[in-house]
């Protein structure tokens, strides 16, 4: 017989096959980044056009409180996205002294690209699993994402029954 396992072995258990399944999910998202376009788009720049298709007209303090970085990088980053075609600064309505960043249309259609190869990446594997196996994915992911947001569990939101099928 094996060691009596402890409490905490179910999140030990998830937390490992968690950190196999992000870096195959690392693996297949490079897939599709390679398989995209050509673009002038590092993995940190992708992150900030992440970050402005989710909150459209920020300022750059906020664009580095979301990246973890001060707004100087950030500032030189956001430059750097201008000059390539896909991030524009607006002045803000509310505040003269404030500039907004926003994607422009050159940088949406590279993301909905993205997505689009990547989703494809994600299919494949996801249609070779057995219904019942995606069902259970589906359920954990929503899991983990209300505890990573820190808002309950799935259970605890009226939406919960609504989300995408398996």
């Amino acid at each position: 017989m094996g060691a009596p396992s402890s409490p905490q072995q179910p999140t030990l258990d998830a937390a490992g096959a968690a950190a196999e399944a992000i870096e195959m999910l690392e693996v297949l998202w490079e897939r599709g980044f390679d398989a995209a376009p050509p673009a002038p788009v590092s993995t940190f720049q992708l992150r900030v056009l992440y970050s402005l298709d989710h909150e459209e007209g920020i300022n750059l303090r906020r664009l580095g409180e979301l990246l973890g970085s001060r707004a100087s990088s950030v500032s030189r980053l956001c430059d750097r996205l201008e000059v390539t075609g896909y991030v524009e600064r607006r002045p803000s309505p509310v505040s003269r002294r404030e500039l907004e960043l926003h994607l422009t249309e050159k940088a949406r259609k590279y993301l909905t690209e993205l997505r689009s190869r990547r989703e494809r990446a994600l299919l494949d594997v996801l249609s070779r699993m057995p219904v019942s196996a995606r069902r259970d994915l589906v359920r954990g992911l929503e899991g983990f994402r209300f505890a990573a947001h820190g808002s309950g569990t799935p259970e605890s939101h009226p939406a919960a029954g609504r989300t995408r099928s398996a």
